[in-house]
C-alpha cells in the first residue's frame, strides 16, 4: 500500500508503539486481499489487542511432522488465503532452483472437505490459491476437479511425474484447523533438509505476486489438467497387486459398515471394494457426506475408539455388520472395530492391526512368491513409538525390519530408498493407525487397508476365525506385545522443555536416569540430542530431530517407553509396550507389569500435577 492508500492512514492514526508489530500489521492489511480475514486483524487494531496481533503476526508457519498445520483464520502463523500464496511461492522458488523441467513435468494440488466460514477459508479455495501461484507462473498444475483422499496426491506425483504436489488438509485435527502437506518428487512427504530450505524460500518472498490471488486461473488456464479420473482408475487397478482371494470376496456372507468420518473416504472406499470382488461396504448415512463442521463426532479423529465409532457400531448390530472399517477426515488413517463373541465391540488399536497386517501381508507373499525368491530381500518397517511385533515376526520369519523416526515422511523416504536398491517392502507402519499395504503409495493409506482388512477377515472366516482370535494367534507365535499409548495436553511450551531438560540432568548435569521407581533403566536414547547409551560410541543410528523433544527408556524387564512432543498438536505423548518371547503368554501378568511401570513413568517423569498436565480425557 502506498502513502495516500486507505490502509495507511488508518495505520498513521493506530501505531502500536512498536515497530516490528506495525510492520508486520501494515503488510498484513495491504497485502490480505480475502475480506474476512483482514477484517480480523483491523478489528483486533482498532480494539488495541496488540498482544493477539503479536502472537497472531510476529511468527511463522514451520513444517512439522505432517508439513504447515494450523487454525484457520488471520495471521501469519495460521492457515489462510495469504499464508498458503506465500508458502507456494516459496515453493516455486525452491523447485524453480532444483528441477530444470519443473514448469514441464509440473505439479499436483488436491485437498479434502474442510473449511470455516468466518475465515471464508476452505480446503478447495486454498489448493485452488496454490495453483494460481504456479499457473501465473506457467506451471503445469495437476488440480483434482473434487476432494481426494490425501493418499491420491504422493500417488499421482509419481504416476505423473511431477516434480511436487501439494494436498490441503488437516486430517483428523479438530475442525478449526487445516494445513499443508507437501511431497517431493519420489511420492514421499519431504524431510529435511528441504523443509528447512523451503522455509528459507518463503521468507524470500513474502510478498503476493501479480497473480498470485487469481483462483479462476484453474478454470481458464489451459496449463490446468484434471487428474481424477487417470488417477483414481489407476489406483484402483494398482490396489489389486495386493488382493489374492477375489474369488472369496465374492462369494462371503461377511458385511462391513464403513464409516468416512463426514470426509472424503465415500466415494474411494466403495470403489476399493468392488475393486476386490466385493459387495460395497453398508455406509453410515450421517456420515457418509462431508461436512466441514463433524457434526455427529466430538472430535474428528478415529483413533478415539468407540465413543466416536458409535453410529458406526449402532448401524452394524442393526444391519448384522461383524466388522466395521473407519477411515478419518481425509482417508489416510483406519480404525477397524470387530463384534465379539459375547456381543460387545473390540476396537483394535494401531499396534494390534499391525501385528495383522504384519502377519497377512507376510504370509500372503509366502505364499504368492516365486521359487527363487529370497526372503532376506523382504522388509517391513515402522516408527520407532510403534510396536516392535514386525521386529519379532521377522527374526522368526528371516525378513528384515527396521525403524524410523516418528512420522510417515521418514518412512516414505526410507521405503522409496530400499525400492530403488531392489528390495521388496510389503509394510509399514505408524501406531497412529497409518498404515501402507504394498508400496503403490509411499505413504499411509486407508483406503487400501480398509479393503485388506476386509479380505483378511474373510480368509479368517472361512478358516473359523475372528480378527480378534487371529490376533492372540500371532501373539502366541511371535510373543505377547501389549502397549499403552496416551498423553498429556500442556499448553505451555517453556514447562514441556522443562520436563525434558530435568529427565536430561536427572542424577546431575548430564546424566539420564538410572531407574524409574523400581524399574531399572538398560538404556537411554534421546533423539534430541542424538545420545545413544546403547551404541559403542554413545551416538543414535536415528536421525538428531533437534525441533522436537523425544526420550526412549529400556528397562531391563523387556519393557520399551517412549516420552516425545506431538509434532502436531500441543500434548506429551508416551509410549509403552511389554515385548515377551514366545512361551512367556500370561497376558495379564504383562499388563499389570505395564500398569505398574507406566505409573511410575507418569509420577517420576512427567509429575502431571507439579507441572499442571492434563490427561486426555477417556
Amino acid at each position: 500500500g502506498a502513502p495516500g492508500d486507505v490502509n495507511s492512514n488508518v495505520l498513521v492514526a493506530r501505531s502500536t508503539g512498536d515497530a516490528q508489530l506495525d510492520k508486520a500489521v501494515w503488510q498484513w492489511l495491504s497485502w490480505d486481499k480475502n475480506q474476512k480475514t483482514k477484517e480480523q486483524i483491523e478489528s483486533l487494531l482498532q480494539d488495541g489487542k496488540h498482544r493477539e496481533l503479536r502472537e497472531r503476526l510476529c511468527c511463522r508457519l514451520s513444517f512439522g511432522t505432517a508439513g504447515l498445520r494450523s487454525a484457520m483464520g488471520a495471521g501469519f502463523c495460521y492457515i489462510n488465503d495469504l499464508t498458503v500464496i506465500q508458502s507456494t511461492q516459496g515453493i516455486y522458488k525452491y523447485l524453480e532452483r532444483n528441477f530444470s523441467d519443473f514448469k514441464q513435468r509440473g505439479f499436483v494440488v488436491g485437498y479434502d472437505t474442510r473449511g470455516q466460514v468466518t475465515s471464508n477459508c476452505s480446503s478447495k479455495k486454498l489448493a485452488k490459491l496454490t495453483a494460481a501461484v504456479l499457473l501465473a507462473k506457467d506451471v503445469l498444475v495437476y488440480f483434482f476437479s473434487t476432494y481426494v483422499p490425501t493418499p491420491f496426491v504422493p500417488y499421482a506425483v509419481q504416476q505423473l511425474g511431477a516434480v511436487a504436489g501439494v494436498m490441503i488438509t488437516a486430517s483428523h485435527n479438530r475442525k478449526e484447523d487445516n494445513g499443508y502437506k507437501v511431497y517431493w518428487e519420489n511420492g514421499a512427504q519431504i524431510t529435511s533438509p528441504h523443509d528447512k530450505e523451503i522455509i528459507k524460500c518463503i521468507e524470500e518472498c513474502v510478498e503476493p505476486w501479480n497473480g498470485s490471488w487469481n483462483e479462476n486461473l484453474v478454470d481458464t488456464s489451459p496449463l490446468r489438467q484434471d487428474p481424477l479420473k487417470k488417477i483414481c482408475d489407476s489406483y484402483m487397478e494398482d490396489l489389486t497387486k495386493i488382493c489374492y482371494h477375489r474369488e472369496l470376496n465374492m462369494q462371503t456372507s461377511l458385511k462391513f459398515v464403513h464409516t468416512s468420518f463426514h470426509g472424503v473416504g465415500h466415494d474411494y472406499v466403495q470403489l476399493a471394494f468392488k475393486a476386490f470382488g466385493f459387495q460395497p461396504p453398508i455406509p453410515v448415512p450421517e456420515q457418509k457426506d462431508p461436512d466441514p463442521d463433524f457434526s455427529t463426532v466430538k472430535c474428528p479423529n478415529p483413533e478415539e475408539g468407540e465413543s466416536v465409532l458409535e453410529l458406526s457400531l449402532r448401524l452394524a448390530e442393526k444391519e448384522d455388520a461383524r466388522v466395521v472399517v473407519a477411515t478419518d477426515p481425509d482417508a489416510d488413517r483406519l480404525a477397524v472395530a470387530e463384534q465379539q463373541e459375547n456381543g460387545c465391540w473390540k476396537v483394535f488399536t494401531g499396534n494390534e492391526l499391525a501385528a495383522l497386517f504384519g502377519w497377512w501381508m507376510f504370509s500372503r507373499w509366502k505364499e504368492s512368491c516365486s521359487q527363487d525368491a529370497d526372503v532376506r530381500n523382504v522388509y517391513m518397517l515402522a516408527t520407532t513409538v510403534s510396536s516392535k511385533i514386525l521386529r519379532a515376526i521377522a527374526l522368526k520369519e528371516g525378513f528384515h525390519f527396521e525403524e524410523t523416526l516418528p512420522g510417515f515422511k521418514w518412512i516414505g523416504s526410507r521405503v522409496k530408498n530400499l525400492l530403488d536398491d531392489g528390495k521388496e517392502v510389503l509394510f509399514a507402519f505408524e501406531e497412529s493407525i497409518g498404515f501402507m499395504c504394498g508400496t503403490s503409495v509411499l505413504d499411509k493409506d486407508g483406503v487400501s487397508a480398509a479393503v485388506v482388512i476386509a479380505e483378511m477377515a474373510t480368509y479368517l472366516q472361512g478358516q473359523g476365525l475372528s480378527l480378534a482370535q487371529k490376533l492372540v494367534d500371532i501373539y502366541e507365535t511371535y510373543g505377547y506385545h501389549i502397549a499403552k499409548t496416551s498423553y498429556f495436553l500442556c499448553y505451555d511450551p517453556p514447562t514441556i522443555k522443562r520436563i525434558f531438560e530435568r529427565l536430561r540432568n536427572f542424577d546431575g548435569p548430564q546424566s539420564y536416569p538410572k531407574c524409574c521407581g523400581v524399574y531399572n533403566i538398560l538404556h537411554v536414547r534421546d533423539i534430541t540430542t542424538g545420545y545413544d547409551s546403547s551404541q559403542l560410541n554413545k551416538k543414535s543410528v536415528l536421525p538428531v530431530s533437534k525441533s522436537s523433544q523425544m526420550i526412549t527408556f529400556s528397562f531391563q524387564n523387556g519393557c520399551v517407553a517412549t516420552l516425545r512432543t506431538s509434532g502436531t498438536e500441543p500434548k506429551i505423548k508416551y509410549y509403552a509396550e511389554m515385548c515377551a518371547l514366545p512361551g512367556h503368554s500370561d497376558r495379564s501378568v504383562l499388563e499389570e507389569e505395564l500398569q505398574k511401570l507406566i505409573e511410575a513413568l507418569i509420577g517420576n517423569f512427567l509429575e502431571p500435577d507439579k507441572n499442571g498436565l492434563t490427561w486426555r480425557s477417556a
